[in-house]
């Protein structure tokens, strides 16, 4: 495989890519309503000449077949969908987001950028490819169920015959012409609760004539710290937070309800099993002992991204060869975010990795879902370029 082509092809699209980015930043829409998102792609695609399927409402997928005669299909996958956020930031004045209260403050305008440029070179290399390319263009990653999920429960892809997919992710952390990567779990499975705590209002000053559920909420917050460091493995990571509490109207009333949400990351589904009992256990111990009730729902998220070896190796080595071993980071440790891509990986097997988009230059520091989000599109080359190359890596670990 001659990566310098390839790498040379993506520097030659960069500004195609940074109009594409830019176009899409401007017209964000929220998760399963990407309907002129989906139309943009579309047409993009067809303009290369490559055939196009829509298994679901919105998103699609490419398919370029190679020259090359062979039943191996390689699919590579972008997320497409904005965030429900209010974009901030003068450093981007020039593309920032035209729709009111949704922008793309997690660089999926980025990812789908990307893997156009991806396709743009794979279409120039059509008849080198051996056997077909499926470019997933995915809606809803950002909310539950999931686009991911909903994809694969099509059986779209097991019917396509997908040998591997990779997938990607923009990271502030590493600058653009780096990656991270990991082989095994990468990210925890992100699951979601939501307790009501009910107690008996009243009035401030005669509490023992009211059944308190801010007493029994400020409890329950306490001794839920206790699952994690006593009922998991202290070597298998895992996180319960309470990230929202809301209850009461005034200084001096004792409100009937509280109203608890949170959220729990770890990478087994024993693990959730266990924590999503034990919450409810505490909950149920609290505020009988109070003499109050509750009402509790536990929503399961997206499994865990746990990366194939040998397709990790794939990433590993075509990373090597077009930005250099020392411009890769092997992560020691998971993150505990969560990501749908993890529904792919139930059916294939499959990579997600990091792609280096932080910097001061761009003012590309902030975290995912900040306001002020943004990449730095230097990043566009490195990625298109490594999606590119995984095309014609192996497609077994035999």
């Amino acid at each position: 495989m001659d990566f310098a082509n390839i790498k040379e092809r993506a520097g030659a699209y960069h500004d195609k890519m940074v109009e594409i980015r830019r176009h899409l930043h401007r017209h964000p829409e929220l998760s399963y309503e990407e309907h002129k998102t989906t139309e943009f792609i579309i047409e993009q695609l067809k303009g290369l000449s490559i055939s196009v399927d829509c298994p679901l409402d919105t998103g699609c997928v490419g398919i370029l077949e190679g020259g090359k005669s062979s039943d191996r299909v390689v699919a590579l996958r972008a997320d497409i969908d904005a965030l429900p956020i209010t974009e901030e930031g003068d450093h981007k004045k020039e593309f920032i987001s035209q729709n009111d209260g949704v922008a793309h403050c997690c660089g999926h305008d980025a990812h789908t950028a990307n893997l156009l440029g991806a396709a743009h070179i794979l279409s120039d290399m059509q008849e080198d490819i051996e056997g077909t390319v499926l470019l997933v263009f995915q809606p809803g990653e950002e909310k539950l169920p999931g686009g991911g999920r909903l994809l694969c429960e099509t059986g779209y892809l097991q019917n396509k015959g997908v040998d591997v997919i990779y997938g990607l992710h923009s990271y502030p952390g590493l600058e653009p012409g780096q990656i991270a990567v990991k082989e095994g779990p990468l990210m925890a499975r992100p699951d979601e609760f939501k307790i009501e705590v009910i107690g008996q209002g009243g009035h401030a000053a005669a509490p023992h004539q009211a059944v308190d559920p801010v007493v029994m909420a400020s409890q329950i917050v306490n001794q839920l710290q206790t699952i994690v460091s006593r009922n998991v493995n202290p070597t298998d990571p895992a996180v319960v937070t309470v990230g929202k509490i809301s209850g009461g109207s005034a200084h001096n009333i004792i409100p009937e309800k509280v109203e608890m949400l949170g959220t729990v990351r770890t990478f087994s589904q024993s693990n959730a099993d266990m924590i999503k009992d034990r919450i409810e256990g505490i909950v149920k111990g609290v505020t009988e002992a109070a003499g109050g009730g509750y009402e509790f729902d536990f929503d399961y998220g997206y499994p865990a991204v746990i990366n194939t070896d040998w397709s990790t190796q794939n990433v590993i080595d075509a990373a090597g060869k077009l930005i250099g071993k020392d411009n890769i980071q092997l992560l020691d440790d998971p993150i505990m975010a969560g990501e749908d891509f993890a529904f792919y990986q139930q059916e294939f097997p499959g990579t997600f990795f990091f792609l280096g988009s932080g910097g001061e230059k761009a003012n590309a520091t902030y975290s995912w879902h900040h306001p002020k989000y943004n990449i730095d599109e230097d990043c566009l080359t490195t990625g298109a370029a490594l999606m590119a190359s995984l095309v014609f890596k192996p497609v077994t670990g035999n």
